[in-house]
């Protein structure tokens, strides 16, 4: 029969070295699956909603790489970018501007703060992930800045 003090130190060895990994583990989700944009769930802005939107998201933290498809009057459109969730920079290519990126967590949130330059001028963007309880709804509210103003996004996703 276990005594009452060794029952407690067992319990609270448990919590002091259980809980922590247990509040890691649920304050950095992972992103990984394809996901839908939920055009009618979603707000674009002053920017017109796509036909639709596809990302399929491979995320072993800190590696995060993105392949997005996205239908458009404008026709079909890929991009992919990778990125690193540490806080170190990250550099991708958009069509002619480069574009670069500092990743980091807030929580169980993703911040992503990018810079690109064009020729029209420089162009910042804010972006908050977040993942619905049930890790089906992943959640991306985009604020940008820019020489023609700033808007603000938010785009629904549903798991696949």
């Amino acid at each position: 029969m276990t005594s009452v003090p060794r029952r407690l130190c067992v319990i609270s060895a448990a919590i002091l070295f259980g809980l922590p990994a247990i509040v890691a583990a649920q304050t950095k989700p992972n992103f990984s699956g394809a996901w839908r944009a939920a055009i009618a769930k979603s707000d674009f802005g002053p920017m017109p909603a796509p036909q639709s939107s596809v990302s399929k998201i491979t995320h072993e933290d800190p590696k995060l790489k993105i392949s997005t498809t996205l239908v458009s009057d404008s026709g079909e459109m890929t991009f992919e970018m990778a990125f690193t969730t540490d806080g170190a920079e990250s550099v991708n290519t958009m069509g002619s501007m480069e574009m670069r990126s500092k990743l980091r967590w807030e929580g169980a949130e993703l911040i992503i703060e990018s810079k690109a330059t064009s020729d029209r001028g420089e162009f910042k963007a804010n972006e908050r992930w977040s993942l619905s309880e049930d890790r089906k709804t992943l959640k991306i509210v985009r604020t940008w800045s820019g020489p023609m103003g700033e808007a603000k996004q938010t785009i629904i996703h549903d798991k696949q």
